[in-house]
């Protein structure tokens, strides 16, 4: 009588074993999808946009949150704090400004308003109006409603608003509507190189 093969069965065994952890990681994965990953966590290919990509190279931790966007939506800010849950003076919408000529953005809770005016001083400008859309769209790489503060084709002076600095995280634009980055406010400042100042005017939600 012929003994089973132990190499054979050991090997069989541990083939289950791994199936079945493979099986709930991918359980574990789909969960997250669309609430979001743990800051740290690697973006899916699908959600891999210049400014997770920048982020990733530079080994900051953040979160990607992902969600459903309505098209008929006007407010894209005031959008992603109702679809995620976040107080609108956490979810901060990306702005592009003309000071002086020169293209700057502004990164101001959805909550508020920019201050154009503040922001021309953060950056020693003089004059400063809202930028042309076309303008910003060239500029940044990004759609009007998806503009991120990280990964732009040209570099662009940055400006964030002092309040982001009294949250652990933050949300801003991953680069794409319906979908949002989470991470600390002084990473987000690193990684774009970021004037802090106090642009933000009181104003309704958007």
């Amino acid at each position: 009588m012929a003994w089973p093969n132990r190499s054979a069965i050991v090997t069989k065994r541990l083939g289950r074993i791994l199936a079945r952890q493979r099986a709930e990681t991918e359980r574990i994965m789909n969960a997250w999808i669309g609430v979001g990953y743990p800051l740290g966590w690697p973006s899916v290919a699908a959600q891999q946009t210049p400014a997770t990509a920048m982020l990733g190279k530079l080994g900051i931790a953040h979160s990607v949150h992902a969600y459903q966007h309505d098209p008929r939506r006007g407010s894209y800010g005031l959008e992603a704090s109702e679809a995620l849950g976040v107080e609108p003076e956490r979810v901060f919408k990306t702005l592009v400004a003309d000071v002086d000529g020169a293209l700057t953005i502004g990164v101001v809770p959805v909550a508020g308003q920019l201050d154009v005016k503040a922001l021309a001083a953060a950056v020693s400008g003089k004059k400063a109006a809202m930028a042309d859309v076309a303008a910003a769209e060239r500029a940044t790489g990004y759609v009007t409603g998806g503009i991120s503060p990280l990964g732009h084709r040209r570099r662009i002076a940055v400006v964030i608003d002092s309040s982001a600095m009294g949250y652990a995280t933050i949300y801003c634009s991953a680069g794409r509507r319906g979908l949002e980055l989470e991470l600390a406010p002084a990473d987000l400042v690193r990684a774009a190189n970021a004037v802090v100042a106090p642009i933000a005017a009181p104003g309704r939600p958007s």
